[in-house]
């Protein structure tokens, strides 16, 4: 079955929308993220870890949504790293390379 609508924007095309609560679940390795809109993304961690560059033995401990804007969420992990993750980063699509 094709979806007709795209859920993921075009990097810079996203509106934004206030993260309501962020969870990560062990058994898919990947968060899940819903928004005050009602959307919902199974973000997956993988993609989290190499972008905020997290070691790969690197095990998720505690998610925080930030409690002022709601705007972003914070993993803390059992090594003494962090990774913040923008609303954006879930709701929009990876900026394309530049042309040379």
């Amino acid at each position: 079955m094709k979806i007709a609508v795209q859920l993921k924007k075009p990097f810079g095309k996203g509106t934004f929308s206030r993260v309501r609560h962020a969870r990560y679940l062990g058994w898919e390795d990947a968060f899940d993220v819903e928004f005050e809109d009602g959307l919902s993304f199974l973000e997956p961690h993988a993609t989290i870890r190499k972008a905020n560059k997290i070691a790969a033995n690197a095990t998720p401990i505690q998610v925080e949504v930030d409690d002022d804007l709601h705007s972003h969420f914070i993993i803390h992990y059992d090594n003494g790293q962090t990774a913040e993750v923008s609303w954006a980063f879930i709701r929009e699509l990876p900026p394309k390379p530049a042309k040379k």
